[in-house]
């Protein structure tokens, strides 16, 4: 078992002992922050487009963008490597210079690409996390996103600055906007595994509660039932 592996199992014992003493998961989540939208953001247009957003683990990201309307898919994969070590084994050594990521692709009509950053940073993931996201700790779970375009760039980077000149977090955000230089699908037992996987200890203490902070602070945005890869693909 990998250390990340050995960790998630760590994590998964902790939240069952919790659930046997009567403690409440969700409550041990990180909380929503509530962020004004970006100042700055992409004009509507025709056709899809394509983010990449990387906050931690995969399955939460992707479980919340897989509920936003205007989302036609998103995927967990690996951003920021090569693709010959794209493998989940490998990036989780923390060598391969790989984020766990989630390429969510969009209709612009329906949700900006600023609208999608506004839901990251503020239900998806805690980006003042530098290197880990939670229980989870090493390069591969950093705070990213990574652009297709010099718009989507000035979009992201426009908005951190605007949030971290705003105080909206306690700490300065960490997240790094980086260019795309390659998006690699991770395995099929990764994909979709927060909804096939609802009462996993590590979803049910992570995840669920930012599903229900996307309901609760994104009302309009919100869907109830998610885009999933493997239907997509079917």
């Amino acid at each position: 078992m990998s250390t990340s592996s050995h960790r998630r199992s760590l994590v998964a014992l902790l939240a069952a002992t919790l659930f046997s003493l009567g403690v409440c998961a969700a409550n041990a989540a990180e909380d929503a922050v509530v962020i004004p939208p970006p100042a700055v953001d992409e004009a509507a247009s025709s056709g899809s487009r394509t983010a990449i957003f990387a906050g931690g683990c995969f399955w939460g990201v992707q479980g919340v963008f897989q509920h936003v309307k205007g989302v036609e898919s998103a995927v967990s994969g690996y951003a920021g490597g090569d693709a010959k070590t794209a493998q989940y084994e490998t990036v989780s050594t923390g060598s391969t210079g790989h984020a766990e990521a989630v390429q969510v692709t969009f209709d612009p009509k329906q949700v900006s690409y600023g609208k999608l950053l506004q839901i990251f940073f503020s239900v998806a993931h805690n980006p003042t996390q530098l290197n880990f996201q939670g229980p989870d700790r090493g390069t591969q779970y950093r705070s990213a996103v990574f652009v297709a375009d010099p718009e989507q760039r000035k979009v992201a980077e426009s908005y951190i600055g605007q949030l971290d000149k705003a105080h909206v977090f306690p700490q300065p955000i960490v997240t790094k906007v980086s260019e795309t230089t390659g998006f690699y699908p991770a395995e099929a037992y990764h994909q979709d595994f927060l909804t096939l996987n609802p009462t996993y200890p590590y979803i049910v203490y992570n995840d669920l509660p930012k599903i229900e902070n996307l309901k609760s602070l994104f009302p309009t945005n919100y869907r109830g039932k998610p885009v999933l890869v493997m239907k997509v693909k079917g």
